[in-house]
């Protein structure tokens, strides 16, 4: 875990705020691959244009199948 944050709400501006933390923490790395599930928040615009303003490709999980997310 390279990034994190905290809320009473699983919404996109946690997954956002978690995102840039990570960028913050790893300096702002390039062309990494961040999986998700297909969740609201992981699918919203604000976070897809935030996943791409730091270069990083989008990876997901099949539809109903959340074991691929363990070993990530």
């Amino acid at each position: 875990m390279v990034g994190f944050n905290f809320s009473r709400k699983m919404n996109k501006q946690l997954v956002i705020s978690a995102l840039e933390n990570a960028c913050y923490k790893q300096g702002n790395p390039r062309g990494v691959i961040l999986h998700s599930d297909r969740g609201s928040q992981y699918t919203s615009m604000d976070y897809l244009n935030t996943a791409e303003k730091h270069g990083m490709k989008l990876s997901y999980s099949k539809k109903g199948c959340p074991f691929d997310n363990a070993p990530m």
